[in-house]
């Protein structure tokens, strides 16, 4: 009996102590810093004008002259030379393609390096990779303006002619995790209206053999929609200039929800919530608007400006725009607001209690936030 009421005694201390720790991790969570301390710093030997992005565990740093994935201390892990003019990165889980905006080349990489290369027949406009490495890429054409999709190793898959007088020209393209459904943001003119149009593909239906694709077609009038994207296999975002809207369904996606906003400046996503930088059509103000998967609002904070960089980390989003940044949980709580020593090139959240890499021309600066 005595053993007996001991061990309640220690599971109940034990319980106390946890949600002891839990609170305290909440709050410090979800207080406000004003400083930022740096704990490590790993110079970077290279001054050229390299673009930096979190992924593969890793730093993908992408340059005109190549591809390195490099470990969060600055070393090498591998390196792939190329010759790009506008190279652009674009990442779905393990994949990455690396594709020369206004060229003819897209490079496909995996956690292991280069997975094949894609050579175009026109200059690309828009890239997007699944998570099978099948990349899907607008090829410029003033007339014919072509979708293609290619697998990893560089062969193409389909081929999916548009026209001006009939669809439109797309002006954004995003693929599904398994490569199997394309979704395309075509924009055309109708007497003196715009109109966004939106058709999803599917390339791994009944009816691939008869090679008819499409299985859903929506007409937007008035608006432009810039951004397309899959937030998982179920879920599809479109991002107009003043509204999202969300798509459900698998096999022939239907739209579910549409929020409308002010004017949205920036945006970005991950399978969870969706962050909007939106600016006030009578105040001129900026609000940072967040949004989960179902179209709810989950929180709305007043934000000093329109920041060109935005990330959703996880629950946190991070603005940035040359050496400013600010901190926010999903639930709008300011973490931190402030200017770093020089522009920042990356910043994203590490392991442990506030802390987070950043990059900017000198190197990258393991940081902590303080009071």
């Amino acid at each position: 009996m005595k053993k007996r009421h001991i061990w309640k005694v220690l599971l109940g201390a034990f319980a106390v102590v946890a949600v002891v720790l839990v609170g305290i991790y909440f709050l410090l969570q979800n207080q406000t810093y004003n400083t930022v301390d740096t704990l490590e710093f790993y110079e970077n030997v290279s001054t050229d004008n390299a673009g930096y992005v979190s992924c593969l565990g890793g730093i993908l740093k992408y340059s005109r002259d190549g591809v390195s994935l490099l470990t969060r201390e600055g070393e090498e892990v591998w390196n792939q030379s190329c010759q790009m003019s506008n190279p652009s990165v674009q990442i779905r889980e393990n994949m990455i393609a690396v594709s020369d905006r206004g060229g003819t080349s897209i490079l496909v990489f995996e956690k292991n390096g280069l997975k094949g290369e894609i050579k175009t027949t026109r200059p690309i406009e828009k890239a997007a990779v699944s998570g099978q490495g099948i990349v899907a890429a607008v090829l410029k054409d003033e007339t014919t303006p072509l979708i293609m999709c290619y697998d990893a190793e560089g062969s193409p898959l389909v081929e999916q002619k548009t026209s001006l007088s009939n669809t439109g020209y797309p002006i954004d393209v995003a693929i599904s995790e398994d490569g199997n459904m394309l979704l395309v943001s075509y924009l055309f003119t109708k007497g003196n209206s715009i109109v966004s149009k939106v058709v999803y593909y599917d390339f791994g239906g009944e009816d691939i053999d008869k090679k008819e694709y499409q299985v859903q077609e929506k007409e937007y009038e008035g608006i432009v929609i810039p951004a397309t994207a899959f937030l998982d296999e179920n879920t599809s975002l479109l991002i107009a200039d003043d509204s999202i809207i969300l798509y459900e369904g698998k096999e022939k996606p239907e739209e579910a929800v549409r929020v409308e906003v002010n004017e949205i400046c920036n945006a970005a996503y991950n399978e969870k919530i969706i962050a909007l930088v939106v600016k006030d059509s009578e105040s001129s103000e900026y609000k940072l608007m967040v949004y989960n998967t179902k179209g709810k609002l989950v929180s709305e904070t007043n934000v000093d400006k329109e920041y060109s960089g935005i990330k959703v980390c996880g629950k946190q989003i991070i603005l940035y725009e040359g050496a400013l940044c600010g901190i926010y949980t999903e639930k709008g709580v300011c973490k931190y607001e402030g200017k770093m020593d020089l522009d920042i090139l990356e910043i994203f959240p590490l392991t442990g209690l506030n802390k987070y890499m950043m990059i900017n021309a000198n190197g990258f600066y393991e940081i902590r936030l303080a009071k």
